[in-house]
């Protein structure tokens, strides 16, 4: 029963994780728009506007990894009974795996993908499983 409690917990921690990053993706966009006529929906587009981009282009994608990780992680640790740190960093390695996968298939500074796998991941996930845990 502890071990179904705690694969729910990361797959329920993987969902709401994911709705946080998508939904501050899709905020960036509006609060830092695109330069004009950059299509910001493909690889190839990325591609194309990159030169156009600034370090603030930046700021929300590396704040949706961060924050989508560490409320997975903490919805994580939250959820199961027992072995909070497990979930949440069971929950930081898929969002990091999936960031290297971004990383392969989206272009990006190699400044930035240095950045967002180094910060936005297990120091998120780790994060997520402190802020979890019952205060004295």
């Amino acid at each position: 029963m502890l071990v179904l409690r705690l694969i729910l917990a990361i797959v329920l921690g993987l969902v709401l994780g994911s709705i946080v990053n998508m939904a501050l993706v899709m905020l960036g966009g509006v609060v830092v728009p695109p330069p004009p006529g950059a299509d910001m929906n493909t690889p190839e587009g990325i591609r194309a506007a990159l030169p156009l981009l600034g370090p603030g282009h930046y700021i929300f994608p590396l704040l949706a990894h961060a924050l989508g990780t560490l409320a997975g992680a903490f919805i994580a640790a939250r959820v199961t009974e027992q072995r909070k740190l497990l979930g949440a960093m069971i929950v930081g390695a898929f969002f990091f795996i999936g960031g290297i996968l971004a990383a392969t298939m989206i272009p990006a500074p190699a400044w930035f993908v240095v950045l967002d796998l180094a910060i936005a991941y297990f120091p998120c996930a780790w994060l997520g499983y402190r802020f979890a845990r019952p205060r004295p």
